[in-house]
């Protein structure tokens, strides 16, 4: 009788030992885990880059030596942005396009080859004058965004334009028209009409060489 209790004692013993064990497990890892967000400051590829693998490029804002502004800007601001490079050749602007995001409007300078040129961009005072005739160029809205390249060209080597309408008017709600001002010496400026003085910002993007301008609305 002993025997059987002490045999039953030790069963008791055991299976609880058991349980206690079986608390201990590590729990397991969910499989679902959702995917981590890219960055808030980055922006998809456009139009053939689509298909080519997936790169974000986000530009920080770096003064240069002499104090002056930002060389290049990923940030929402209305200071004039700027990065001088004044390598030859010429690079070509092949085309620019418009579209409207639900929170602002982008402007696309799309380039032949793998670097961009030089480019300064902020509000300067309207009207602005063509380079050539120095006439008066009237835009649409209460502020004129420039952008301005070097060393940059809009024509090929027989003196054709490489992007055909000089004057675009989408009417976005921030961007009202552009218009091409130069196309002279290395130098390619455009300006666009815009609703306001609003922010903007400057990404630089590959596969194919862009620089986008993002206008608020």
């Amino acid at each position: 009788m002993r025997l059987r209790q002490g045999m039953y004692a030790l069963g008791m013993a055991l299976g609880l030992l058991g349980q206690g064990c079986q608390k201990q497990e590590p729990q397991t890892v969910p499989m679902d885990v959702p995917a981590v967000a890219p960055p808030p400051s980055t922006v998809p590829r456009e139009g053939p880059a689509a298909t080519a693998p997936v790169v974000h490029q986000v530009l920080d804002v770096k003064p240069d030596a002499g104090g002056n502004p930002g060389v290049v800007d990923a940030a929402w601001n209305t200071a004039t942005v700027q990065k001088p490079r004044n390598e030859p050749p010429s690079i070509t602007l092949r085309s620019v396009r418009t579209g409207t995001h639900a929170d602002y409007d982008r402007t696309v300078f799309e380039f032949e080859g793998p670097r961009l040129p030089g480019y300064q961009l902020g509000y300067v005072k309207a009207p602005v004058q063509q380079c050539g005739s120095g006439d008066d160029v009237k835009l649409p809205g209460e502020a004129v965004l420039e952008v301005r390249f070097t060393l940059a060209r809009a024509h090929d080597d027989q003196g054709q334009a490489t992007v055909a309408q000089r004057s675009l008017k989408p009417a976005l709600p921030s961007v009202l028209a552009l218009e091409r001002v130069c196309d002279f010496e290395g130098e390619v400026t455009w300006a666009l009409g815009t609703a306001r003085r609003a922010p903007f910002r400057v990404l630089e993007l590959t596969n194919p060489t862009r620089l986008v301008l993002d206008v608020q609305h």
